[in-house]
């Protein structure tokens, strides 16, 4: 008897009685989910070509938010801002009872990332302005229209559940969702999806990144004459150099999983004044949330330490964020890539590879074009960024998803990467993007098994690191963050605004 023939027999039948065995309106839901995305493709890029226009920095993200809000609302959700008493936090709902299923992305740029788009020489749209290097533009797209879809069919089709877009002002200064998750935002959501732009389709789950706090030491002396009374002088930059100089002999002595990092953001006047005033701004990460918190502790009594070195006094830290690292749910992830499989990437024309190629060449990246075959199955190794979003992941059980939107090699907080965030091939990838992130809400508004199992990973997960916030209780989201910046270039940047109002149909 041939073996290897009955087992491929088996094979088939199992296959086949698996396949008989899934709802056949699964797929039926998903593929008309598919079509109303299809039919919405233009504004899909309509939507990531206006915020890109709007190039906002975080917590100023106004325009982006006004735009989405009256988008959102023309489609039926309501629409909360200013929640955790940031002004330009989105939080969009629709439907009600259980279960109660979120999106949680963002929209903001970065500084001086203004280009001009589809142009591989630097040319700015205003000189100095900000622009979006990351093509955080494109979630926007992704979400809004991924909602729209599954709420269409679950209106259709009566069914139960809540659906919550959440956009967060601020991820690139890690700041909005520690305050949105100790506000409560996200104590009643069984399961998140986290989005974000990518050079392919791709999902991960176990730690994906690092924990960090990122906060500012402020130093007060006593001014005097450099030349002829210094002895009178107490010298705050002193304290900041001392500082940053006490923490490197601590180096050695810390995790060989640690980073920390720092810019002197007060150092003086000019050199013949002994400095009354003088300021350090430190990012501290680590693998996990405990041990930044230690890390940053010990900081802090080097800052002690340093003042009274000087005879200068230091003030409370400025709180300025702080970060979970991600921890993304396996069980989520593999049905995640399912849906990645089954959508496919776009198909690219010779012009957008030909393009990519061109763009790589220019950076002196590998000329390798476009995503052409997902990446392999296998669990991603830790990053060593930070992402605000994962205060969420250690509250709700969590996917994360990619969407290829972006051209492989070309680094993102470069203004290289704010070439193509609003090229034919990022509205590809936002509507392949799109179709994944729909068929995967769909997934879990209606399995309650995925959700069950989801929670079981999850509770084993964080079983030995139970979450706690961060945040120190008298910080506050700091809402004039980058006003100065959008006040100095927003008037410019205007004049080329992308003025529309997207609907969905």
């Amino acid at each position: 008897m041939n073996y290897a023939v009955v087992l491929r027999r088996v094979a088939t039948i199992a296959t086949a009685g698996l396949l008989l065995a899934q709802p056949a309106f699964a797929d039926a839901r998903k593929d008309e989910a598919f079509k109303i995305i299809d039919r919405n493709a233009d504004t899909v890029a309509q939507i990531g070509d206006a915020v890109y226009s709007f190039a906002e920095l975080g917590m100023q993200e106004v325009k982006s938010t006004e735009l989405l809000k009256g988008t959102l609302e023309a489609a039926g959700f309501s629409v909360e801002m200013g929640g955790a008493g940031m002004p330009t936090n989105l939080w969009a709902k629709w439907g009600s009872g259980k279960p109660v299923i979120a999106i949680s992305t963002e929209i903001d740029a970065l500084p001086e990332g203004s280009q001009t788009p589809g142009s591989i020489a630097r040319k700015p749209v205003v000189p100095g302005a900000p622009g979006h290097m990351e093509g955080h533009n494109t979630h926007a797209g992704v979400a809004t229209a991924a909602a729209f879809a599954v709420k269409t069919i679950m209106e259709r089709d009566k069914l139960p559940g809540t659906l919550i877009i959440s956009f967060g002002p601020a991820e690139e200064q890690l700041i909005s969702r520690p305050f949105l998750v100790r506000a409560g935002y996200f104590k009643d959501v069984d399961a998140a999806m986290i989005l974000h732009i990518g050079d392919n389709l791709s999902t991960g789950y176990g730690l994906q990144n690092y924990a960090a706090i990122s906060a500012k030491f402020t130093f007060h002396g006593k001014t005097a004459h450099g030349a002829n009374n210094p002895w009178d002088g107490r010298d705050a930059v002193d304290a900041v150099q001392l500082m940053d100089l006490g923490f490197d002999k601590l180096r050695e002595h810390m995790r060989p999983t640690y980073r920390a990092h720092r810019t002197i953001t007060m150092g003086g006047i000019q050199p013949n004044i002994i400095a009354d005033l003088g300021q350090i701004w430190w990012y501290v990460r680590d693998a996990n949330a405990p041990a930044a918190k230690e890390n940053f502790d010990r900081l802090v009594n080097v800052g002690k330490g340093a003042a009274m070195m000087t005879g200068t006094t230091m003030d409370p830290p400025e709180f300025v964020a702080s970060a979970w690292p991600q921890l993304g749910n396996k069980v989520l992830s593999e049905q995640i890539r399912k849906n990645m499989e089954m959508v496919g990437l776009p198909t690219w024309s010779a012009e957008e590879v030909a393009f990519a190629k061109e763009l790589q060449k220019a950076n002196n990246k590998p000329e390798v074009g476009l995503a052409t075959a997902l990446p392999t199955v296998a669990a991603r190794p830790q990053g060593t960024a930070s992402n605000d979003n994962g205060d969420v992941t250690w509250v709700v059980p969590t996917g994360m998803m990619n969407f290829p939107s972006s051209v492989p090699g070309i680094g993102y907080h470069a203004w290289p990467a704010a070439i193509t965030p609003t090229s034919t091939m990022a509205h590809k990838g936002m509507v392949t993007g799109a179709k994944v992130l729909a068929a995967s809400l769909l997934d879990l508004m209606t399995s309650p098994a995925l959700l069950q199992n989801a929670r079981k990973e999850f509770v084993e997960a964080t079983k030995a690191s139970p979450y706690f916030t961060l945040l120190p209780a008298e910080a506050k989201p700091p809402v004039d963050m980058n006003r100065a910046t959008m006040d100095q270039f927003g008037p410019a940047l205007s004049k080329t605004y992308l003025s529309v109002s997207p609907r969905f149909k």
